[in-house]
C-alpha cells in the first residue's frame, strides 16, 4: 500500500487471500492510481477462469483513448495446487499456453497492467506464482487474528488521527480476542465511529466503550471478563442484557465455550511449566492477554473447568435442538465462578 501511494506501479500483481476487505482495500488502491478520473474506458473486468491466450492478447493489444490498459481478473483459478496424476510418478507435459503467459509476465508492454486476484491462498511453488513474485507483485490478504491484527489496527488509528491510551489498547485487544472471526469490514466500519464520536486524538477506554457497545462481541468480553474474576453479580447482570438486547444465546455459549476452554489451556501449560508470555504461541493469543489468561486460569480448579466444558456442549445440542433455556447458561456461569 506504501508503494502504491507512492507510485512505485508494478506491470503484474497478484492479490490472494481470503480477506477480502483487504483485497478490495488494495484493489481500490491500485485502480485510482492506475485509472485518475477520465480514464476509466482503459479497464477490462473479468470473472473466474479465462483463456491464456485470451490473456495474453488482452495484455499485447495496445489501447485506444486511454495511457494505459487495466486487465482485472477477480476469482482466477490459476493459482490452485495442481493436483498429482494418476500414475503419481508421471511428469506433467508443458503447457504451452502457460509458457507464453509466463513469457508475457517476464515482458509486459509498458502500457498494460494486470491484476489477478483469488480468494484462496496461492500455491507458491507454481512457476506461475513465482514469475509474479519476481517480475511484479505478490500481495498476500491472509484473514487476521487478535495476534497479528496490531498493525493493521495501528494503521487504521493513524488514518483517523487517533491513538489508544493504554488501557483502550489492552481492553480493544481482549475484546477483539473474544471474537470468533474478525470481519475487517465490521471492525474498520464500527473503529470509522471514532471520527463521529469525538474531536479528541487520545482515545480512552470509555469512549471505546461508548462507540463499540453496539458490538455483542465487546459487550459479551466484558462479561467473560467478570467470569475470569468470579463475579457472578457482575456476569448473570451482563447475561441478561445480552440476551433482552435480542443477542442469539448460541452466540454466547460459543464465546463462553472458547474463554473457558482458554482458561483450562493455560491452566494445563503452566502445569507444564509454560510461564507468563510463554503462553502465547501456544493459545494463539497476544502475549499480555496470554499472560492475563494465564494469571485468571489460577483462579479455577481443572476439575471446574472441564465440568463447565462437559455442560457448554450439553447446552450447544440443546440450543441447537430448541430445548434449552437461558437459565442453563446462568446455571454454567454461577458453578464456574463457585468452582
Amino acid at each position: 500500500m506504501a508503494a502504491i501511494k507512492k507510485g512505485e506501479l508494478k506491470s503484474v500483481y497478484l492479490i490472494a487471500g481470503e480477506e477480502t476487505y483487504l483485497t478490495e482495500k488494495v484493489e481500490k488502491a491500485l485502480l485510482a492510481k492506475l485509472l485518475p478520473k477520465g480514464a476509466a474506458d482503459g479497464l477490462q473486468k473479468f470473472s473466474g477462469d479465462i483463456d491464456l491466450d485470451e490473456l495474453v492478447n488482452l495484455i499485447d493489444s495496445a489501447p485506444f483513448f486511454t495511457d494505459r490498459n487495466v486487465i482485472l481478473v477477480r476469482g482466477s483459478n490459476l493459482f490452485k495446487e495442481k493436483k498429482a496424476s494418476a500414475a503419481g510418478t508421471q511428469k506433467a507435459k508443458p503447457d504451452k499456453r502457460e509458457e507464453r503467459f509466463l513469457a508475457t509476465i517476464s515482458d509486459m508492454p509498458p502500457y498494460s497492467v494486470l491484476i489477478l486476484e483469488t480468494h484462496e491462498k496461492a500455491d507458491k511453488r507454481r512457476k506461475l506464482y513465482k514469475a509474479i513474485d519476481k517480475y511484479g507483485a505478490a500481495v498476500e490478504t491472509e484473514a487476521l487474528h487478535a495476534w497479528n491484527i496490531s498493525d493493521w489496527l495501528q494503521s487504521k488509528l493513524f488514518e483517523l488521527g487517533k491513538q489508544l491510551d493504554r488501557e483502550a489498547h489492552a481492553y480493544l485487544l481482549e475484546a477483539i480476542g473474544a471474537m470468533q472471526q474478525i470481519s475487517l469490514g465490521f471492525l474498520d466500519q464500527e473503529l470509522s465511529k471514532l471520527e463521529l464520536y469525538t474531536d479528541k486524538k487520545l482515545i480512552t477506554k470509555e469512549d471505546l466503550l461508548q462507540v463499540l457497545s453496539g458490538m455483542p462481541e465487546v459487550s459479551i468480553f466484558a462479561m467473560l471478563d467478570a467470569v475470569s474474576d468470579k463475579n457472578i453479580g457482575k456476569a448473570l447482570h451482563l447475561l441478561t442484557e445480552q440476551l433482552s438486547a435480542g443477542v442469539y444465546p448460541l452466540n454466547i455459549a460459543a464465546l463462553l465455550t472458547r474463554h473457558v476452554r482458554q482458561l483450562w489451556q493455560a491452566k494445563t501449560l503452566e502445569a507444564k511449566g509454560y510461564k507468563g508470555r510463554q503462553l502465547a504461541a501456544p493459545l494463539g493469543l497476544v502475549p499480555f492477554i496470554a499472560e492475563k489468561v494465564g494469571q485468571k486460569s489460577r483462579g479455577f480448579s481443572e476439575a471446574a473447568l472441564k465440568r463447565a466444558m462437559l455442560d457448554l456442549a450439553e447446552t450447544d445440542y440443546k440450543l441447537k435442538s430448541g430445548q434449552a433455556e437461558p437459565a442453563l447458561l446462568e446455571r454454567i456461569i454461577i458453578e464456574l465462578c463457585l468452582g
